[in-house]
């Protein structure tokens, strides 16, 4: 399985060995693939929370004014900047505030 690096603001996937895959995006703070290993969930540095493939496709932003976001299962856990906590699904849609 493959797995995240975060170098600087860069966004890398690399392989169990850590040799070099791809890099996925920029700008970025934070950033976790999901069980299965398609799907990565970036927090970028202006706050806004993208889901891209393991290609580094966009797919859809999930929400903004975020800290930190994490695979909960299949559901995304966003930290907000108020410091809340917002589940989401992996469409963006509001699930609940914890």
């Amino acid at each position: 399985m493959n797995l995240i690096k975060m170098n600087g603001d860069k966004v890398e996937l690399r392989k169990d060995s850590g040799s070099y895959i791809r890099t996925i995006t920029d700008k970025a703070v934070s950033a976790q693939l999901n069980s299965s290993g398609d799907l990565v969930v970036v927090t970028k540095t202006d706050g806004k929370v993208e889901l891209r493939k393991e290609s580094g496709s966009y797919i859809r932003t999930i929400t903004d004014k975020a800290t930190d976001a994490r695979f909960n299962g299949s559901d995304i856990a966003v930290t907000k900047q108020d410091g809340k906590v917002e589940l989401r699904k992996e469409s963006g849609s509001y699930i609940r505030t914890i």
